[in-house]
């Protein structure tokens, strides 16, 4: 295992765009405050969602879009620099009307209500390509 030791920096509370995208509105936050790594989570509902899931042998991400109303029971991700972008790394556990759930890696969502929470690291984090696992990843 691989790892930095590091400090939270400043903490933040949001309430997430009613009709915007989750995802986009996050990384929009980082490049807006100037956050160039932090650890977030949040909660609400969205009214559509694309979820990626990555194939290990393919080493290719699937999309699933499920256009419907869906609770946003649990989001967590990390927000660093890829491409010199903010980029916000968003898994999701979204349930239905009928308390199933679908989980993954969530690429987009139209924002019904959300609240988040943000908490900046004082370290910068670069995400790179790693040759093994073909995904882009923190150089620890």
């Amino acid at each position: 295992m691989d790892y930095l030791e590091l400090e939270g920096a400043r903490e933040f509370v949001a309430r997430l765009e009613h009709g915007a995208d989750w995802r986009a509105q996050i990384e929009a936050f980082a490049a807006d405050e100037g956050v160039d790594a932090a650890f977030f989570f949040g909660l609400g509902a969205v009214q559509d969602a694309e979820i990626l899931y990555y194939d290990q042998e393919d080493e290719e991400y699937y999309p699933q879009t499920f256009d419907e109303p869906l609770e946003m029971a649990a989001c967590v991700g990390n927000v660093s620099e890829l491409d010199g972008e903010p980029f916000a790394h968003t898994h999701a556990v979204l349930s239905r009307e009928d308390g199933t759930t679908l989980a993954g890696h969530l690429d987009s969502a139209t924002v019904f209500a959300g609240e988040l929470y943000v908490r900046e690291f004082d370290v910068p984090l670069e995400r790179e390509y790693d040759e093994e696992t073909a995904l882009d990843l923190w150089p620890l």
